[in-house]
């Protein structure tokens, strides 16, 4: 999700590219939850922070959004850019009806895009 707002509202000024500790596939639910906010997200791939391209590469701005319980396994990434951590619930850790776990995800979802704003709005 912050791969796609930062990507769509960093203008030219960011590219973003994500990965996962351990990428499966993409949550139905999260792909459901962005389409409501005009993101399709469905066509998207997951990627490993240990495979290449992305592993080993080195980026200027690293922003993890692990949440707490999986901050300490979050990967290192070389070389001397920036590092953030932005703490979020995994929405695949929701429990409960798909209604419980979309509406948890909406949340997470605005979360995600309200600190991604105000980051950008920050750094201009």
């Amino acid at each position: 999700m912050a791969e796609a707002f930062l990507n769509a509202f960093g203008g030219d000024k960011y590219l973003a590219e994500s990965a996962g500790i351990e990428p499966g596939s993409l949550n139905p639910i999260v792909v459901e939850a962005m389409k409501e906010i005009g993101f399709d997200l469905s066509k998207n791939g997951t990627k490993s922070v240990y495979d290449p391209p992305i592993g080993g590469k080195s980026y200027d701005i690293v922003i993890t959004v692990c949440d707490e319980t999986s901050a300490e396994r979050c990967p290192v990434f070389p070389g001397k850019g920036m590092r953030l951590h932005w703490g979020f619930e995994d929405p695949s850790a929701l429990q409960g009806s798909h209604a419980d776990k979309l509406q948890g995800t909406r949340i997470i979802r605005d979360r995600i895009l309200d600190k991604v704003k105000a980051w950008i709005a920050e750094r201009q």
